[in-house]
């Protein structure tokens, strides 16, 4: 990953499951960020991921953490999936221009076009304070990385 604690997380603005811009700095002097990149929509791992978040967000809401979930798959795709799976945190599309914000985050798998598997805790002043990763496509990221992550703020 080529984003490091104690840097600057890189901004961006992206289009949510509804089509409304969300941008890294609407958190900025509110709230503490988790970006997780994930490969795939609407594959197995993924959809385990992120119900886990949905089914139990207690680890985000007692650090007053805002969720945002990013891929590189359309913005439609994520909004048939996201309402399938009732994610109510903002899943957002970073296809076009491709995998811009998972190249900035240091996240993009070049061979298969897509994210890796990525988390980012940025405090409200938007400032990496921790991040981590998975071993690979098919290996979901742990709860205890997150709460150990956000540890951190």
């Amino acid at each position: 990953m080529s984003v490091e604690v104690g840097h600057p997380a890189p901004e961006f603005t992206l289009k949510d499951q509804a089509g409304n811009d969300v941008s890294l700095s609407d958190y900025r002097g509110k709230q503490p960020v988790v970006l997780v990149f994930y490969p795939f929509t609407f594959t197995g791992v993924c959809q385990g991921e992120l119900c886990e978040i949905r089914d139990d967000p207690s680890t985000f809401e007692n650090a007053n953490a805002a969720v945002l979930a990013i891929s590189c798959d359309t913005r439609h795709a994520q909004a048939q999936w996201a309402e399938q799976q009732g994610f109510s945190f903002p899943v957002l599309s970073d296809f076009w221009p491709h995998g811009d914000v998972a190249r900035a985050y240091g996240v993009f798998n070049e061979q298969l076009g897509c994210a890796n598997r990525g988390s980012f805790v940025i405090d409200r002043d938007g400032t990496v304070v921790a991040t981590f990763a998975s071993a690979n496509l098919g290996t979901p990221r742990a709860r205890a990385e997150y709460e150990a992550a956000l540890a951190n703020l």
